[in-house]
């Protein structure tokens, strides 16, 4: 959703009327978008979750949705449709591709999503996110960036105050609802870290509603000032502050991380769909902007050792922080509106 919610933007920011198509699923993610904004919530859904019976009634749903977004772009033809991957997408893409609007789509991730595969073919445009992006054959990208967040914008390339001998951040986040493996291992492994440098630690975590009391008193308990929330509305505020970030290798997470400039300890989830957050996570890493730790290599121990050989290191730390804000794109967002406008105008040549 935050790539969308920079497009929706910088787009009205240029005058333009916006509609997000998504479905309810999607909606509840949608909170940041601009009050100018117009909601459509359509039928979607996908054979990734659910029983049998759920999976059997997939393309009722999804056929629903994309009738009733044929309807409403007949009603209101939209000038260009841009698609964001996921299945909450599906309806709209399709709509377009029955009614011959312009479309194209933004890939966030170093291979494509198997929405985005699918409609790869079928589009005018290709915008990539994390470059190079694994593509179908016969199928061109353009690099843009990630869009980031008008809030997210604002800290472009702050200050960075290395670690040293005072209070220090450190910010824990792992995608929208968390993740159960960062809230086993990140705690006890900054229990292991010396106690001079506990005592200067304040931590903020993203935890699955679930594990914040268990992850909230581990800290309790172990005398380390930690904030543990399921979501933080202020990301931005946060990963400034910090001296270090702890996090999944998402495609956002990653935009955010190198348009603010922060040293990161990235973890891939080893589940993503053909292991794509390792595929994000390279760039950062051949930059020396990032460590990463695959999931099966993860340890309290291990991680401790990451931890303390950053914050105890401030010119490394510094030259990391450097490495990210080098890897940024913090003009995506006007980028892709540009490519949006090009296409409306029949203009396709995508810029690098």
């Amino acid at each position: 959703m935050f790539p969308a919610q920079a497009l929706a933007e910088t787009m009205l920011h240029r005058g333009w009327r916006v509609t997000l198509s998504t479905d309810a699923r999607g909606a509840r993610y949608a909170g940041g978008f601009p009050e100018a904004v117009a909601r459509e919530v359509v039928s979607s859904a996908t054979t990734a979750r659910g029983g049998a019976a759920a999976k059997a009634l997939v393309p009722l749903r999804v056929g629903g949705g994309v009738a009733a977004a044929v309807a409403r772009m007949v009603r209101d033809r939209p000038a260009a449709v841009v698609g964001f991957g996921g299945y909450p997408s599906i309806p709209a893409l399709a709509a377009a591709t029955a009614l011959r609007i312009p479309r194209m789509i933004h890939e966030q991730n170093g291979v494509l999503g198997r929405v985005n595969r699918l409609f790869a073919p079928r589009v005018d445009l290709v915008a990539c996110g994390t470059w190079p992006t694994a593509l179908p054959k016969g199928v061109e990208g353009v690099q843009v960036g990630n869009p980031v967040r008008r809030a997210i914008g604002e800290k472009a390339g702050a200050s960075y105050i290395p670690p040293g001998d005072y209070p220090m951040e450190i910010l824990v986040i792992g995608g929208s609802q968390g993740a159960r493996i960062l809230s086993d291992v990140v705690p006890p492994a900054i229990a292991a870290l010396p106690m001079d440098m506990r005592a200067r630690l304040r931590v903020s975590q993203q935890a699955r509603e679930e594990d914040v009391e268990r992850v909230a008193k581990f800290y309790r308990d172990e005398a380390i000032e930690a904030e543990i929330r399921p979501f933080f509305d202020d990301i931005p505020r946060r990963m400034t502050l910090a001296q270090l970030v702890i996090a999944r290798a998402g495609a956002s997470t990653l935009a955010d991380l190198t348009v603010i400039g922060r040293p990161a300890i990235l973890i891939p989830y080893a589940a993503a769909t053909e292991d794509h957050q390792t595929a994000n996570a390279r760039g950062l890493e051949a930059a020396g902007a990032a460590l990463v730790v695959p999931e099966a290599r993860l340890t309290p121990e291990g991680l401790a050792g990451h931890i303390l050989g950053v914050l105890t290191d401030a010119p490394r730390a510094l030259a990391m922080s450097r490495a990210a804000l080098g890897h940024g794109r913090p003009d995506a967002a006007e980028r892709l509106a540009s490519m949006v406008e090009e296409l409306v105008s029949g203009t396709k040549e995508g810029r690098t």
